[in-house]
């Protein structure tokens, strides 16, 4: 029976500046769709965090229908992560009709709270992506701490299953749900990974142009893409860096700030570039320019941006908080505790042994195909789709 799939998340693309998890949403989505699935998603019009509206209403994205809801008050979900979506409940209501299942993205959103209220009342199951963002320690933690009082305990009930990123975070589910609300039995929880398309990442472009843009020249590079927010030690891997001394060598941190980039100003060091947030054609060409990848979060759930560099045969160096142990066992690249320290020492390891960042390089993009694709990911959903319509 094909599948009539509803995801509700509070931002899609192109609104790729919220973070990764607008990549997973619309990976998986057309990977459903691919196989043959309906996939409609009703999400917002939120585009970036200055307030800008993304277009159009409605359209077809590579097979998926995209319903765009708009934000009456757009400054809120730049500043406080919070969408206020004019009439979210009507169109969630007139979707369900003839949706199988409702996969909601993300927990304390205002969507997660409307959509499984009427999911509820047209007697459609309901499943849950947290994406990392469950622990308090994500960010707005005082916020996080309101909104479980009002609003969390009612969706923890009213949701038939949860996909975790990793048992960390199936760990996390089952002491918040314990909170929340004691069950006579047990949620059920998945493991499933966040995926990655290589056919995306096979074809990079020259990279000479972004080298010449940024001063990068022809220092071998290592590479930072994520948020500039605390637990993504942005600031952390610059205390490494400079640690570490290495010559002819830039660190490169790409994306939006969320409180470090005046710290990391600050250092005053001309080999650390920072460009902001990018997307398209440079983002690409920031992983074509990269000879390792560093992330020495906290925290995290599974993140996108390691697995497209592993996609793009870039080595990866990681902390454990990143729940990419795959990454070493298959080596791809290193795991290690998120300390200056234990970077140092390994941004060391892999960037002064041209042969090991070789085979790392081929391991890395080996694993990417192998393991984190997201038409082995839609599979893996879709088995616990028709789980939770038995049930």
């Amino acid at each position: 029976m094909t599948l009539h799939i509803l995801h509700v998340t509070p931002y899609y693309a192109p609104a790729y500046a919220f973070g990764g998890v607008v990549s997973a949403v619309q990976g998986l989505a057309e990977a459903a769709a691919a196989a043959g699935a309906r996939v409609t998603v009703v999400t917002t019009d939120a585009l970036n965090q200055q307030g800008e509206r993304a277009q159009p209403e409605s359209e077809v994205l590579n097979g998926v229908k995209v319903v765009r809801v708009a934000n009456v008050l757009p400054a809120l979900r730049g500043r406080f992560n919070l969408s206020t979506p004019r009439r979210f409940g009507s169109v969630a209501d007139f979707m369900l009709r003839n949706a199988d299942v409702l996969h909601l993205h993300e927990f304390r959103t205002v969507e997660a709270v409307i959509a499984s209220h009427r999911a509820v009342k047209r007697g459609v199951p309901i499943v849950l992506s947290p994406h990392g963002t469950l622990t308090h320690s994500t960010g707005r933690s005082a916020l996080k701490r309101r909104w479980d009082r009002w609003f969390s305990p009612y969706v923890a009930q009213r949701v038939d299953a949860v996909i975790a990123l990793s048992e960390a975070e199936a760990a996390d589910v089952r002491a918040l749900w314990a909170q929340f609300w004691p069950r006579q039995h047990p949620l059920p929880i998945h493991i499933v990974p966040n995926g990655v398309n290589p056919a995306a990442f096979a074809d990079l472009p020259d990279p000479a142009p972004f080298r010449q843009r940024w001063g990068l020249g022809a220092d071998r590079v290592i590479l930072y893409m994520g948020r500039l927010h605390p637990r993504k030690g942005a600031d952390r891997l610059a205390a490494a860096f400079q640690q570490a001394d290495l010559p002819h060598t830039r660190l490169l941190i790409v994306g939006p700030d969320e409180g470090l980039r005046a710290g990391l100003l600050a250092l005053n060091d001309p080999r650390i570039v920072l460009t902001g947030y990018l997307s398209g054609a440079e983002r690409l060409a920031a992983l074509a320019c990269a000879a390792v990848f560093a992330l020495p979060a906290v925290g995290e759930g599974l993140p996108m941006t390691a697995l497209e560099a592993m996609a793009c045969g870039v080595p990866v160096v990681l902390s454990h908080g990143c729940n990419l142990p795959e990454a070493a066992a298959a080596g791809a690249g290193l795991v290690v505790d998120p300390t200056p320290e234990a970077f140092r020492a390994a941004l060391r390891t892999v960037l002064t042994d041209e042969a090991l960042r070789q085979q790392m390089s081929a391991a890395a993009r080996r694993l990417a195909a192998e393991r984190f694709t997201w038409e082995r990911v839609a599979a893996q959903v879709e088995q616990i789709y028709r789980q939770v319509r038995q049930a």
